[in-house]
């Protein structure tokens, strides 16, 4: 199993931006896809974004795309989730995760999960 650190979250303003980063560690990083998914007060976790291992294929929930981007840099063994336009809604507690695929990934077929990074937009 891979382990994962998340950081990066913080307070920011409404149209502000943030960029989280997830650190793995254990089992070969390259050979994982990784994603990230985000769970809100009183809501179900819910899927936000995931990258193949390769970095060639990626998906979003509707909800992020065009505002959030995922990137990945298999030499540092770093996940990247780079968020503009932030909005009030975007606020979450944000987990890293880990997979053979981007596609299991977004439809939840997921098993590494990182601690967590709490994202707060205010308005």
């Amino acid at each position: 199993q891979v382990q994962l650190v998340e950081s990066g979250g913080g307070l920011v303003q409404a149209g502000g931006s943030l960029r989280l980063s997830c650190a793995a560690s254990g089992r070969i990083f390259s050979n994982y896809a990784m994603g990230w998914f985000r769970q809100a007060p009183g809501k179900e976790r819910e899927f936000v974004t995931s990258i193949s291992w390769s970095g060639d294929t990626t998906y979003y929930a509707d909800s992020v795309k065009g505002r959030f981007t995922i990137s990945r840099d298999n030499a540092k063994n770093t996940v990247y989730l780079q968020m503009n336009s932030l909005k009030p809604e975007d606020t979450a507690v944000y987990y890293c995760t880990a997979s053979p695929s981007a596609f299991a990934i977004r439809n939840n077929r997921t098993d590494s999960w990182g601690q967590g990074t709490q994202v707060t937009v205010s308005s």
